[in-house]
């Protein structure tokens, strides 16, 4: 039976696109469109074309017109037909014209030398052969109605090893019905407030993502910027802003100055939600990724019912897959999934099946031991080259992520990052984060990701670092 499809398929041939108009019988019209096919590349030397029965019937001809047109392009010598190999595009047929290489946009520079922008995994260390292997595995496994129209809560396969993971790895306490599955944190900002499922005014760190401010902005949405020291924002704040109902916080590793997020202030935050009917947003963004002791647990264990969980597998794995999940509260699944609406629209399944294997067969657990020993070391060579040739430059946030920050002397910041411009080097300003309405004193610094560049790039790019450094 099989063969027999084969078969089948060989004599019916392949699609093919022809523009049948113009003056001219029938013949003349369809030898024109070959030729115009072939001359303008759509038909590439050497394609085989379809059989003449199979075309005619595709385009409603004679079967002797098509034949006739074949035979009258073999004699121009835009096609070829042999015996057994049937019509094929001649490959002295008229040459295409290549188009213009376009000149490179100003507005898009070319690729830095040395790239040290923070929050970006190592691209290079995707684990393709587990991925690979897990995919295969999931779609042999998945039922028939996973490939239908996407359910917006998410694959219950995914739902359930995220449940499980989560609740051992990262003290989070849900239920695979508790889980949204979308396309990462952003994408979980404008379900949240796009949506309307929330409202601002929203209290944030002081330092944080201008871009998600930008989000948030587009939502109509005011942030309030809370203080921070060593210990993370002072949640005790919350309670003198008057109107405001939510908090955005990254506990386990405040971003992007570092530290996690005091006990005593986890517990205030939480019992702040508590009094006040509000909520807390965690950004879980690279709660794995901590060096010196163990990860530091979820705030959400504190309390499902007052804290929205939010992470995604853009540091772990790539930002690339554009799978993110919430931990949502009981009465805000309905509103979020209603903002979703009825179908999944982001997040491809498939994708998703993969991911769930890989977590259910230990593949991401092994990934994520392997980069986080990966960048652990990424980060003592980092620490021990600044001591080396920079010592004056104080480094902090090394304790856990991707990134950390060099703080500098009062008004080096924007010299430096010039000159890292000038020299080819891609890194940030601590200045770039800072809440345009925060009351605590600046400081100057660097934010240096050193996950990103490849490992035969990462010693030239700290020697490049170090040479755009303020003397002492």
């Amino acid at each position: 039976m099989a063969d027999s499809w084969v078969n089948l398929a060989e004599r019916l041939g392949s699609d093919l696109h022809l523009e049948l108009a113009g003056p001219g019988g029938r013949r003349a019209v369809l030898t024109r469109a070959l030729r115009e096919a072939v001359r303008e590349g759509r038909l590439a030397p050497g394609t085989r074309l379809p059989p003449y029965r199979s075309l005619a019937a595709d385009l409603g001809l004679a079967r002797n017109t098509v034949a006739d047109a074949y035979a009258d392009l073999v004699a121009e010598g835009w096609l070829v037909a042999r015996q057994g190999s049937g019509t094929r595009v001649a490959s002295r047929a008229e040459p295409v014209r290549q188009p213009r290489v376009p000149r490179r946009d100003p507005a898009r520079p070319a690729p830095p030398a040395h790239d040290l922008r923070q929050g970006q995994p190592d691209a290079s260390s995707f684990p393709r052969a587990a991925w690979l292997a897990a995919a295969r595995r999931a779609l042999n496994a998945a039922p028939g109605e996973a490939f239908g129209p996407g359910d917006p809560q998410g694959r219950p396969e995914l739902r359930r090893a995220l449940a499980e993971y989560l609740s051992r790895a990262r003290g989070v306490r849900t239920t695979p019905d508790r889980i949204v599955i979308c396309s990462g944190f952003v994408h979980a900002l404008r379900l949240l407030f796009g949506g309307r499922v929330l409202r601002g005014p929203l209290a944030v760190e002081s330092y944080g993502l201008a871009f998600h401010r930008s989000v948030l902005a587009a939502a109509s949405v005011r942030t309030v910027p809370l203080t921070l020291d060593e210990h993370g924002a002072r949640t005790s704040e919350l309670a003198g802003l008057d109107g405001v109902r939510a908090a955005l916080l990254t506990p386990a590793h405040q971003f992007p100055t570092g530290g996690p997020l005091h006990p005593e202030r986890r517990v205030a935050a939480v019992d702040w939600a508590r009094s006040r009917g509000g909520l807390i947003l965690e950004d879980d963004y690279d709660g794995e990724f901590r060096y010196d002791r163990e990860p530091v647990g979820a705030v959400q264990g504190l309390d499902p019912e007052r804290v929205v969980y939010l992470g995604s597998a853009s540091k772990s794995i790539s930002p690339g897959l554009r799978l993110g999940w919430m931990v949502l509260p009981e009465g805000l699944l309905g509103p979020v999934l209603a903002a979703k609406g009825e179908r999944e629209a982001w997040a491809s399944v498939t994708d998703q099946l993969t991911l769930a294997e890989f977590i259910g067969s230990g593949h991401y657990d092994r990934h994520v031991r392997r980069m986080r020993q990966r960048y652990r070391a990424r980060r003592d060579r980092l620490v021990a080259t600044l001591a080396a040739r920079a010592p004056h430059i104080e480094t902090t946030g090394i304790a856990a992520g991707l990134h950390a920050v060099l703080h500098l002397p009062p008004g080096t910041e924007r010299p430096a990052v010039e000159a890292a411009a000038r020299q080819s080097i891609a890194l940030d300003g601590l200045a770039g984060y800072r809440h345009p309405a925060a009351v605590m004193p600046a400081h100057d610094g660097l934010v240096v990701g050193y996950a990103t560049p490849p490992d035969h790039g990462y010693g030239p790019a700290l020697d490049a670092l170090c040479r755009i450094l303020p003397p002492a």
